[in-house]
């Protein structure tokens, strides 16, 4: 389409929003942008249309309709109040709205409230910003339909964001994810029913976030470790989220008596001032929590990303030097605690089962393995390990969690959980100093038991139109001319997610690939143990790599070697597929 054809479209469409079914603010905003001869904002405003994806809505705030505004969310929350009263047409209905810091979130959330609301639907409204597990723990305690977290999660301050739960506290799966998303384009503004019923809204408060607490405390697997250790010296960073005050209440809530947060990052600021990105993947984002646990010499360092999913860990490695533990690394460190203390406990009754992504890496499934535990492959998002507990019930849950530095150590809630995660990781540095050891020296351990694992994942950013043709034609071709070795050593199997199936290469065999739905991921599993996952992101111009290199230790002395000579091989199978 022509330049010209575009802001057109745009034109047209900012001039609809100038009816009187939107507020006098939002007409004289599309207003200047309609007079302003550079159309660039214009055009960027309204020539698309932000889409309710499956897990909901996601993008810039402001005015138009490729932005996150009150009628944006206005439309996905009638649409979704539609989908709910259709479901359940004869029964008390109710959802459970959360936000987090982000600006406009607060009014984001009261709107959405007040629109279900109007369509008879009950609702549970967070008196003030909260984690988006406690949202999650909230549908379930108290029996909703469904629920909305406003949040961009760890995305720049522009953005906001709007995530739709189901009744299980787990955001959409199919079929509701696509049903949701059709009564949402049916949805004209004129259909919106922005008044809301005051005496269907209940606010939740302080009594709630002790019955999450009282919940969360129950995941707790060593008392007598932290009685010990209860002045073991954490430091703590929400990066100016909204774990502020449950993290630090939970851990004190465990037993832990010498907790220091970072109080320039406690302060819930939707600019997030002190970081460029506020996301615990970053190691930037450590910065002041490490100045802060050098400064008293602390035993543990943790950040929560701003809605309190994600957990970043910081430990001391043998150097007394902090080192950050990757999200592959933090799950190992869960998953063997989890499954030995249990096993220690007598909790064990056989039957119990793991969750990990396809992503995540492989010792995960080796370490539940070799203790009689079962591991389930799943898509990346949280959701999908939910849909394995829906099926398998939430009993034998020993634990689920993904490389992006999420984990969900209880069933109780059904995203990952960094209030949660954050209380069970101090435990697990209490139990291991307890035995004079730290948290680096018991993830050397579980190497040395269990063999070695290397991650890494990297992308190639390919932007416009030939760009994303570029991605399709690379996936296209490792697709159907699948290399027979790399790096010298035999591709044994293929997974390809869009046709759910498993090629033996080495005997020909296909097996069928158990999951709900397609995707365009590829994995490659090599003879000598490693595993190449590649995927095109589905939101940005980048097609992503997740390499995982395998070796065995002799014993955790040997650690430096085995991780010198995983990097090298990764490095290796990069250089052979020519993507760097």
């Amino acid at each position: 389409m022509e330049n010209n054809d575009i802001i057109k479209v745009a034109r047209a469409k900012a001039e609809k929003w100038l009816d009187k079914a939107y507020d006098e603010e939002t007409r004289v905003e599309v207003q200047r942008l309609l007079n302003n001869t550079d159309t660039t904002e214009l055009v960027e405003s309204f020539y698309n249309d932000l889409e309710f994806g499956t897990g909901g809505l996601r993008g810039i705030m402001g005015v138009g309709t490729n932005r996150m505004n009150i009628y944006t969310v206005g439309a996905a929350t009638q649409g979704f109040s539609n989908y709910i009263n259709q479901m359940f047409p004869n029964e008390k209905k109710a959802v459970c709205i959360g936000h987090d810091c982000r600006h406009n979130s607060h009014l984001f959330s009261e709107t959405a409230a007040n629109i279900f609301s109007a369509n008879g639907i009950h609702v549970y409204l967070f008196e003030d910003l909260r984690p988006t597990p406690e949202m999650s723990y909230a549908i379930r305690e108290l029996g909703c339909k469904g629920g909305v977290i406003l949040t961009a999660s760890h995305n720049p301050k522009e953005y906001n964001g709007y995530k739709a739960y189901w009744d299980d506290g787990s955001q959409l799966v199919p079929p509701h994810d696509k049903n949701v998303i059709n009564e949402v384009k049916k949805v004209q503004v004129t259909d919106i029913k922005f008044k809301g019923v005051p005496e269907m809204i209940t606010i939740l408060g302080k009594d709630f976030d002790k019955k999450y607490l009282d919940k969360v405390k129950t995941l707790s697997l060593s008392p007598e470790a932290i009685q010990k250790e209860h002045d073991l010296k954490i430091v703590f960073t929400p990066l100016h989220g909204t774990t502020y005050e449950l993290v630090p209440e939970s851990l004190r809530n465990w037993g832990f008596t010498n907790i220091h947060t970072v109080p320039e990052q406690s302060i819930p600021d939707g600019d997030f001032p002190t970081v460029a990105s506020a996301n615990p993947e970053e190691p930037a984002a450590f910065k002041m929590a490490l100045d802060l646990a050098r400064k008293i010499d602390a035993d543990l360092t943790m950040a929560c990303d701003p809605d309190g999913d994600r957990i970043g860990i910081a430990v001391k490695d043998d150097k007394e030097e902090w080192t950050l533990l990757n999200g592959n690394q933090t799950n190992i460190v869960f998953t063997e605690y989890i499954i030995r203390r249990k096993k220690e406990l007598g909790l064990l009754k056989g039957g119990e089962y793991t969750v990990k992504t396809i992503v995540t890496t492989e010792l995960i499934k080796d370490i539940a393995e070799k203790n009689n535990i079962i591991c389930y492959d799943v898509y990346t998002g949280f959701k999908w390990i939910a849909d394995v507990i829906r099926k398998e019930g939430g009993e034998k849950f020993i634990g689920g969690g993904e490389e992006s530095f999420g984990f969900m150590p209880g069933a109780f809630t059904r995203d990952k959980d960094g209030v949660s995660a954050t209380s069970l990781m101090a435990e697990i540095a209490a139990w291991v100093k307890m035995q004079n050891k730290t948290i680096y020296t018991f993830l050397k351990e579980i190497y040395a038991k269990y063999g070695f694992s290397q991650e890494r994942m990297i992308y190639i950013v390919r932007k416009g139109i030939t760009g994303a043709e570029e991605i399709k034609s690379m996936m296209k071709e490792f697709r159907h001319n699948t290399p027979k070795s790399i790096n010298h050593s035999d591709v044994v199997l293929k997974k390809d997610y869009l046709t759910l199936e498993a090629t033996d290469l080495r005997t020909g065999e296909k097996k069928h690939l158990d999951f709900e739905t397609t995707s365009d991921v590829l994995q490659f599993f090599l003879a000598d143990g490693s595993k190449i996952s590649v995927r095109p992101s589905g939101t940005e111009p980048k097609i992503k790599f997740y390499f995982e290199a395998r070796t065995q230790m002799k014993d955790v002395n040997d650690y430096e070697r085995a991780q010198k000579e995983a990097n090298d091989r990764i490095d290796d199978i990069i250089k052979d597929l020519k993507i760097q």
